[in-house]
């Protein structure tokens, strides 16, 4: 830190001649430091903030000066050669080595002209999702249900107590973004992207994204807030059969009459409530037309009536847009390749895509580090200068408003002690066992009494010890005790497909058979962790005990199961009773006829909720 000799005030001088200019005053309005420090910027470093990409941590907290196993490039190069300063960061084994590593980070970019400090941002990384494309199972970090389960709580202090919670453990080791909350409509039961998001119901989708905000940012981006991108505008939820859009056969979204308006619902809560940046799907529409008009087939990325026409002039929406990942160049990872979502524009080339992104309205390329491409469309006049100012402007504010210019440092021994701190864990595990969804309870199987004996699948032996005994017959059991996950059928060609549980909702018939054949040797209580709507009508005449878990461990579902933490989950997300219903029902559209279950049920009437 430096002194100023006129005022003896303490400010860092990033750009190291000597004096503190405005910029560097923490007296002025973030707005004011913006438009001191944008003029003084080359076109190097303000194309550099327009880019958003993977980083990987070296061990020990050191940088990794080689490529990753997804990062393309060493930390060097894309800091100091192409002065990129936001990075979504993958794997983190360790608090500490988190939080030296981004004071590692932070010193580095203060090698830059005007040293402009990074900002790290994240998916979500508290519960028990793990996929490089969507989201990290928690690690160090207090471990909760995945937002499907906060959702199946339907209590808004426990969603704002998480995002409240997960925000410190964040800013503990320097993440200071969000790329989270996901509050697509969950209406298409084989959609591969159900856990992360709120449900189908868009009421309560709005409320909880209310809280959320609340919990993550604040009433105000401050110095105490991590800033969130909520995801992802205008509802990536109606994909049409439910294929995934990270894929070349999910790229097509379809709406019914009057359904988009409601997909879009939540995103009008997200902006009322401040969200900071806002990240479009990379879905193509079908057929959508706005006021009369038919919407261009491309992704909405790339679509300007949706990011420049309605988000910005009809919502009035003037926060960061950053597009998703990899909307510009394929990705290679290994000998696998995930191409460019470029859907609708896939003859495009780079620069042409980059072109119609911006003239789409987005301010940052995510999972892109290809700055000479965009330096040369400036260059060659087919880009204005302005138009980089317009979203480096957008993109400086948010990081003078976080207050990362004046202080970007952690201090890494209270970040192992935040991070994953008792209280949290307690709480997360609570949360667990509040959000189990209870859906039969025959004969009053539950809560578990006594010293029942217990024939286990798929639970922890450890985890039942201190409520049954356990046998190795279901013969020879008073109940039998199981955890089957949903369906899905496995892909693995393209790069993050083995991740994504796509494909049929119907469980294998040797699984039901084998089901049955435990039901018909004792009374059987079933849980299925459900990540997407699995068909359970082969099962639900034969358990004697039911309920579904959306992110929950072993430890808090028998907490749940005995009553300890009573279960007091609510459906999210119908449960269909068959593929054909599913087949039936319009993607954009939530439920199906007849549901097995439907949005909101619970079992009222056991002793146990």
């Amino acid at each position: 830190m430096n002194n100023d000799s006129d005022y003896g005030l303490s400010y860092r001088d990033l750009n190291r001649n000597g004096v503190m200019d405005p910029f560097e005053d923490s007296r002025l309005s973030p707005h004011e430091r913006v438009e001191d420090l944008l003029p003084r910027l080359s076109l190097e470093e303000k194309v550099g903030l327009l880019f958003q990409t993977v980083i990987e941590t070296g061990p020990d907290g050191t940088l990794l000066e080689t490529p990753g196993s997804i990062s393309k490039s060493p930390t060097s190069t894309v800091v100091l050669g192409k002065y990129i300063n936001h990075f979504n960061v993958h794997r983190l084994d360790s608090a500490r080595d988190a939080a030296i590593w981004n004071n590692t980070l932070q010193a580095l970019a203060e090698q830059t002209p005007h040293g402009i400090p990074v900002t790290i941002s994240t998916d979500p990384r508290h519960s028990f999702t793990e996929n490089s494309g969507v989201a990290f199972s928690a690690g160090p970090f207090s471990q909760w249900p995945d937002a499907l389960g906060l959702a199946a709580i339907d209590d808004l202090s426990v969603i704002e107590d998480f995002a409240r919670r997960a925000r410190e453990e964040y800013r503990a080791v320097g993440i200071r973004a969000a790329l989270h909350p996901q509050i697509d409509l969950a209406t298409e039961p084989r959609w591969a992207r159900q856990l992360q998001t709120f449900g189908a119901d868009s009421e309560r989708v709005a409320r909880y994204t209310r809280a959320y905000l609340a919990g993550f940012q604040g009433t105000a981006l401050g110095p105490e807030s991590v800033a969130c991108v909520t995801k992802h505008f205008p509802g990536g939820g109606p994909q049409k059969d439910g294929e995934d859009a990270h894929f070349p056969y999910g790229r097509e979204q379809v709406y019914a009459e009057g359904a988009f308006v409601d997909h879009l619902r939540p995103f009008l809560a997200a902006i009322e409530a401040g969200t900071a940046g806002i990240m479009p799907y990379y879905g193509m529409p079908v057929g959508l037309e706005l006021d009369g008009e038919p919407v261009e087939e491309v992704g909405f990325g790339y679509n300007r009536q949706i990011l420049t026409g309605l988000l910005r002039e009809r919502l009035g929406y003037d926060g960061v847009i950053l597009t998703d990942w990899e909307l510009v160049n394929d990705n290679f990872v290994g000998d696998q390749v995930l191409p460019a979502r470029a859907w609708g524009v896939e003859h495009l080339d780079a620069r042409g895509r980059m072109l119609k992104i911006l003239h789409a309205g987005a301010d940052q390329f995510g999972g892109e580090e290809c700055t000479d491409v965009l330096l040369a469309l400036v260059r060659e006049g087919l880009v204005d200068e302005m138009r980089i100012d317009e979203s480096a402007r957008r993109l400086l504010l948010v990081k003078f408003q976080l207050g990362l210019f004046d202080n970007p440092y952690v201090d890494p021994e209270r970040a192992a002690a935040v991070v994953g701190a008792s209280s949290h864990r307690q709480a997360g595990l609570a949360a667990q066992a509040r959000s189990v969804t209870l859906l039969e309870n025959r004969e009053s199987l539950l809560p578990l009494r006594g010293t029942p004996r217990v024939y286990l699948e798929g639970i922890a032996r450890e985890a039942v010890v201190d409520y049954a005994t356990v046998v190795e017959n279901p013969a020879d059991a008073d109940f039998a005790l199981v955890r089957i996950h949903a369906p899905f059928r496995p892909r693995d060609d393209l790069f993050l497909e083995d991740y994504f549980h796509q494909g049929s909702l119907e469980f294998n018939p040797g699984l039901i058979y084998r089901l049955r054949n435990i039901a018909a040797s004792t009374r059987l209580h079933l849980d299925v962790l459900l990540d997407r709507p699995a068909i359970l009508t082969p099962l639900t005449d034969v358990v004697t005990g039911l309920t579904v878990s959306f992110g929950v461990s072993d430890e808090a579902l028998l907490l749940a199961l005995s009553g300890r933490i009573p279960p007091q989950g609510s459906l999210p997300v119908e449960i269909p009773r068959s593929i054909a219903a599913i087949e039936r029902a319009h993607e954009s559209l939530p439920g199906t006829a007849d549901p097995l279950y439907p949005v909101g049920y619970r079992l009222f009437g056991s002793r146990i909720c």
